[in-house]
C-alpha cells in the first residue's frame, strides 16, 4: 500500500497548521432572535427555552477580552503563522480581532457569516450566507477568505456553492493528513481539499470525557513528533492544531499552547504556514 506523501518547500519535513476559530460573538442566543440559547457551552447547561443563557454568552465573551490577547502574544513571540477560521458576525462585533489577524499578516478563512448550523439552510440562503461572510470578512481583514469551514456540517451543495464564490479550497474533512483534488463537484473546476484534524483540537479540553491541558499537550505532541519522523522517513505530510479563544485562552490552558510552540521551534525544517498557503502550494505540485 502506497503511503500518502507531499514534498513541501525547501524540504520541509512536514507543514504545521494552526487554525484559530473565533466564534465568540455569533454563537446563538435568543438577544439575536434565535429560538433559544447557544448549545455549546462549559458550563455543561443547555435547556431547550426561549430563554437567554448570560453566563455562557459572558464565557464566550471571555475569548475575546482575555483569551484572545493571550493567544496573539504567543502567536507573534513564536512567529506561528496561523489561519484564523472566523464567523464575520464575531469580527464585525468584536474588530480588536479583525485588527490582530491584520495586523499579524495571518489568514482568515470564512467559517460561516454567523456560527450557526448551515446545513438546515436551502440553496438560496445558503448562497446569501457565503456571500454575506465574504463581503463582512474582507471589509473587517482587509482581505477576502479563500478558504471555509462550516460549522459541523455542510449541505450537498457547499462545495459547489464554493467554488461558484471564488474559493480556493475546503476544510470540512478529516480523511487524511495531505491535500487533494475534489474532482468530482464541479469537474471542470475541481476544489483543494485541506483535511482538517479533530482529534487533538483543544476543544477536546471541553468535551466530556475531556482532556486535562497536560494531557492535550502530550498528545498535539505525539501528532507532531510522529508526522515529523514520517517526513524524516520521506513521507512528508501535514499536521492541524485547533484553537479557541475561550478554550486554549484560559490561564490553566494557556501555557500548554506555549509548551507546543516551543516543541515545534526546536525541531528544523517544519514549514508552519497559513491553508491557503499549503492549497497554493498542492495545486502548484499535483496540478488539477
Amino acid at each position: 500500500m502506497q503511503e500518502e506523501r507531499i514534498d513541501w518547500p525547501d524540504g520541509a519535513k512536514m507543514a504545521l497548521s494552526v487554525v484559530v476559530n473565533v466564534e465568540e460573538g455569533s454563537e446563538m442566543t435568543v438577544a439575536r432572535g434565535d429560538k433559544g440559547m447557544e448549545p455549546v457551552d462549559e458550563l455543561g447547561i443547555h435547556i431547550r427555552a426561549p430563554i437567554r443563557n448570560y453566563g455562557n454568552e459572558s464565557n464566550y465573551l471571555y475569548g475575546i477580552k482575555a483569551g484572545a490577547p493571550r493567544i496573539v502574544k504567543l502567536l507573534r513571540e513564536y512567529d506561528i503563522m496561523a489561519s484564523w477560521t472566523v464567523a464575520a458576525m464575531s469580527l464585525e462585533n468584536h474588530p480588536e480581532i479583525a485588527e490582530a489577524i491584520a495586523e499579524l499578516g495571518h489568514e482568515p478563512v470564512s467559517h460561516g457569516w454567523r456560527w450557526v448550523h448551515q446545513f438546515k439552510l436551502d440553496e438560496e440562503a445558503e448562497r446569501a450566507f457565503i456571500r454575506k461572510a465574504v463581503s463582512s470578512i474582507e471589509k473587517t481583514v482587509g482581505v477576502r477568505p479563500y478558504g471555509w469551514l462550516s460549522r459541523y456540517f455542510h449541505t450537498d451543495e457547499t462545495r459547489r456553492l464554493l467554488i461558484e464564490e471564488g474559493f480556493a479550497y475546503h476544510m470540512d474533512d478529516y480523511s487524511g493528513d495531505v491535500p487533494y483534488w475534489d474532482r468530482e463537484t464541479v469537474p471542470d473546476k475541481p476544489l483543494v481539499i485541506v483535511p482538517y484534524q479533530l482529534d487533538n483540537n483543544d476543544m477536546k479540553m471541553w468535551t466530556d470525557p475531556a482532556l486535562t491541558p497536560h494531557q492535550w499537550l502530550d498528545y498535539a505532541k505525539a501528532n507532531f513528533d510522529q508526522i515529523y519522523r514520517e517526513g524524516a522517513d520521506g513521507n512528508p505530510k501535514m499536521m492541524s492544531l485547533g484553537l479557541h479563544l475561550r478554550i486554549i485562552g484560559r490561564p490553566g490552558r494557556i501555557w500548554a499552547l506555549e509548551e507546543f510552540f516551543k516543541h515545534v521551534r526546536a525541531h528544523d525544517d517544519v514549514w508552519v504556514t497559513t491553508r491557503h498557503a499549503i492549497a497554493q502550494h498542492f495545486a502548484q505540485v499535483e496540478p488539477a
